[in-house]
């Protein structure tokens, strides 16, 4: 038997070893009850218990890491810090809901506003704190002002721009990894400690895979000239840094944090994706992919001459086959609530932006959500490597289409054994749709409340189908427990509740 977690703080005599590997949020594991069960420790247990901690192999993904399939891959258990997991998790015992609803205030000074929650596009255009997290001012579009980049860089403009001007010794970022050189990179995530320019320019570009950005906390720990860091991260990376960041010994941490939804498992299941979806487009020569506010995929891809301008292949969702969200979307995805990045300092996304013609000619949108924040965004105005625009605003209303969504999605339609989709929509047909869907749809800050309504309604409904209504109920960070609620008024969704209920008895 390996003997994985003993030593540190939380220490473990090896008889419970198998309550770590059989840990899933239906076990109710917290930072109180995933310790040593078994104190004072036999004889025999003494000397593993006081060994040092060993990382888990990440070769034994998924099956060996604590939350099994939910594992999003953070790369917190692929180091020394894998002791903290119970209490950095965001997918073990109540772990969205513990971090989120527990460090909110912590790392921002407050709590976000709860109280004005945007219904039927009414009461306000712009992003409200209820959905979108703590804001230090209202949120805003912006470009970036960085070459060969996924958008136009507004992340790697901050990260640029902090690096250059001092303000941290490294920044923690992922690059892409190229071990063929066939151009794939752009799938195949690699964490780094970036301390150059050259270091952060890998990190260009959106990686649609799994990714263990904490992978290199031990080489940090291996570095102590860092002592002021930025950390760039997705929601459950970001959860579990900001659980471990009184443990790394610095002096200033900063968070870049993304918007982020149903990355794939793994590189190949997301180059499984564009075969099956984008089968005319040669794979070597694809740059990046992203499911746009047109209702259509857009494949980012070197074009049929030399230039320097990318081309575009835009596929409208109705046309994908029915059944990729089977491999192409990661379980951890769904069971996540923290779309938004609720724990960053920065936050850059796109959905509540309007769409131009192509992804390096739009806005994204910048949350700032404390002082900190407001120093990492100016710094990058100062370098001149960030311009931002008006406020972030929107119209429509989303209920209707986050509601119809949830009900014609075949992970949903699986759960309560619906009929499921295996092919798309013929071309014309799903062009049709996604120009109506776009034309009279929410828009900008209304189409972000779509999608997150959309995926946490999806996402909740996955909880309750795995662990059960006691356990969903216990993940919800407050914040999503209220839009829950509020749609369960909804004959449309209770009954997709009391449908999936009805399997566990």
């Amino acid at each position: 038997m390996g003997h994985y977690v003993c030593g540190g703080m939380h220490t473990m005599c090896i008889m419970c070893i198998g309550a770590l590997f059989l840990a899933s949020p239906s076990l109710g594991l917290t930072s109180n009850n995933f310790r040593c069960m078994h104190r004072p420790h036999p004889p025999s247990t003494t000397a593993l218990c006081n060994a040092p901690p060993l990382p888990i192999d990440p070769s034994g993904w998924p099956e060996k890491f604590p939350a099994k399939s939910h594992c999003s891959k953070c790369g917190l258990c692929e180091t020394s810090y894998v002791t903290h997991v119970s209490d950095a998790c965001a997918f073990l015992g109540e772990g969205m809901k513990r971090n989120i609803d527990g460090l909110e205030e912590a790392v921002h000074g407050r709590k976000r506003k709860l109280d004005g929650v945007v219904w039927n596009g009414a009461s306000a255009e712009g992003a409200e704190e209820a959905r979108f997290g703590v804001m230090h001012r209202p949120m805003a579009l912006a470009r970036g002002k960085v070459k060969n980049a996924q958008w136009t860089g507004c992340v790697t403009s901050i990260a640029l721009s902090m690096l250059e001007a001092g303000m941290v010794d490294a920044v923690v970022c992922i690059a892409s990894k190229d071990d063929d050189g066939d151009g794939g990179g752009w799938s195949n995530p690699e964490p780094i400690l970036a301390r150059t320019v050259e270091d952060v320019l890998r990190g260009r570009g959106v990686k649609p895979a799994l990714a263990p950005s904490l992978r290199v906390l031990d080489e940090l720990k291996a570095s102590p000239d860092i002592k002021r860091l930025l950390f760039c991260g997705v929601g459950c990376a970001v959860q579990a840094f900001r659980a471990i960041e009184h443990q790394l010994d610095l002096d200033e941490t900063y968070v870049l944090g993304t918007n982020c939804v149903d990355n794939s498992p793994t590189p190949e299941d997301a180059q499984k994706f564009l075969r099956q979806s984008v089968p005319e487009i040669d794979e070597g020569k694809i740059l990046g992919y992203e499911f746009m506010q047109d209702f259509r995929v857009h494949v980012k891809y070197d074009g049929k001459d030399s230039s320097s301008t990318p081309s575009y292949e835009r596929t409208p969702y109705f046309c994908l086959p029915g059944d990729v969200a089977e491999f192409a979307i990661a379980e951890s995805c769904l069971a996540c609530f923290d779309y938004t990045n609720s724990l960053a300092d920065v936050v850059v996304g796109y959905m509540a932006a309007p769409l131009d013609s192509s992804m390096d000619q739009s806005y994204q949108s910048v949350t700032v959500r404390n002082t900190r924040g407001e120093k990492m965004v100016k710094s990058a105005l100062a370098a001149g490597r960030l311009e931002i625009g008006p406020p972030a605003t929107g119209k429509g209303s989303h209920e209707t289409f986050a509601m119809a969504t949830v009900t014609s999605d075949n992970i949903v339609q699986k759960m309560v054994g619906g009929e499921m989709k295996t092919e798309g929509m013929p071309r014309f047909f799903g062009e049709f749709m996604a120009s109506a869907m776009t034309a009279f749809g929410p828009k900008g800050v209304s189409f972000a409340r779509y999608s997150i309504d959309y995926h946490l309604l999806r996402n909740y409904l996955h909880c309750l189908d795995v662990w059960g209504e006691e356990t969903a109920n216990k993940m919800l960070p407050e914040y999503s427990a209220a839009i829950v609620r509020s749609y369960l008024e909804s004959d449309s969704f209770r009954t997709l509740v009391d449908e999936i209920k009805a399997k566990e008895r």
